[in-house]
């Protein structure tokens, strides 16, 4: 059994943690595999007064205060696993939390650095010789990103990290799975997703744009953030949209629309979250294009692509009576046969046990 120490933003609340799903569907995966994992996250952000499950079974979960005493008590914990994980993006003192999760480290320990947005900490590292990140690179045994192909693989070596291997999103199938339609969310499009800075143009372009041009269709706009936003009248704001309420979500709408961030389409082999989620409950899912969409959905088959609104739009007015549903169930089987947290975790098992086992072997 390898003890594993996880030190991430939430486990228990997707509340502006877009990494919630990920987390859980990647650390249940691996409980399955005997791996026992304690994962620890401050309460910073409202996360814990806005939870979307109870700590399960399957995995420790240790919240902590947000204050400089709480995370030294807690990076001492990392001295008693076998594995030790810093994610990005924990939301409380990263560099501090990173410095001492891996100084508490026993030597012998695997030492991992899992970075859920790995466009944003290569150009804070890029652009900063004396970024912490940057600094301990080489100290560290492996970096583990969820998504970035090639180019994040060659950023990270190229400045001083000793592997680089993508862990991509995948499918829970046991939360993400078709439903009956939910009259709350019947349109002819949505989306799903907070509003961020390196995202707002995206979106009013794939997704306000073709509202404004589809007047008598009905738009749907899920996420936190976008309340001050002017909308066109035909699209109506849901905010913070339940994990619990995903899957109705998904296969009511005629379609939903994954907008990547600017970072993640300008690199690629970036899929979110969001897609195999839609993709599991059979969803008619539509994406903006993004290079390597092929390795995960045939695009016009399993996958509707636009490159732009007007791509959107046309698509909109085109699309007949049932081919959604075909997309949809299509999308859903090829996502079951190969992207599924559990192909993801045996990848990610053997991993960790070849390097574990070598980390241990005698000199």
């Amino acid at each position: 059994m390898t003890r594993i120490a996880f030190y991430g933003s939430s486990l228990l609340s997707s509340y502006w943690n877009g990494a919630a799903t990920y987390y859980r569907g990647i650390i249940q995966a691996l409980a399955a595999h005997g791996h026992r994992v304690t994962f620890y996250e401050p309460d910073v952000y409202d996360r814990q007064a806005n939870r979307d499950i109870d700590p399960p079974e399957w995995c420790e979960v240790v919240v902590y205060e947000g204050t400089p005493e709480a995370l030294k008590h807690v990076a001492a914990e990392a001295a008693k696993a076998d594995v030790v994980v810093k994610a990005s993006g924990v939301g409380f003192e990263d560099d501090a939390l990173l410095r001492a999760v891996m100084a508490n480290a026993a030597p012998d320990a695997l030492k991992i650095f899992w970075d859920v947005d790995a466009p944003a900490t290569l150009a804070a590292m890029q652009t900063n010789p004396q970024d912490t990140l940057r600094q301990m690179l080489p100290d560290l045994d492996l970096v583990l990103t969820y998504g970035g192909g090639a180019p994040v693989i060659d950023a990270y070596r190229a400045l001083g990290a000793r592997d680089c291997v993508p862990i991509y999103n995948a499918l829970d199938p046991a939360t993400h799975h078709p439903v009956p339609a939910d009259p709350r969310f019947a349109c002819d499009l949505a989306f799903l997703g907070n509003r961020l800075p390196d995202r707002e143009a995206r979106v009013d372009q794939f997704f306000f744009a073709p509202a404004r041009a589809l007047p008598d269709m009905r738009f749907m706009l899920g996420g936190s953030g976008w309340e001050p936003h002017a909308v066109p009248d035909n699209v109506r704001c849901l905010g913070h949209v339940r994990t619990a309420d995903h899957n109705s979500f998904n296969v009511t709408p005629r379609v939903v629309l994954n907008i990547a961030r600017d970072s993640m389409a300008a690199n690629g082999f970036s899929p979110a979250t969001r897609v195999f989620e839609a993709a599991g409950a059979g969803a008619c899912l539509m994406t903006d294009y993004w290079e390597g969409i092929e390795l995960f959905l045939k695009p016009g088959d399993e996958v509707l692509v636009a490159r732009d609104g007007q791509d959107v739009t046309e698509c909109l007015r085109a699309l007949p009576p049932g081919r959604d549903e075909a997309i949809g169930e299509r999308a859903r089987a090829r996502i079951l046969s190969e992207h599924t947290y559990a192909h993801r975790a045996r990848q990610l098992d053997a991993m960790l046990r070849e390097r574990v086992r070598t980390a241990e072997a005698p000199a």
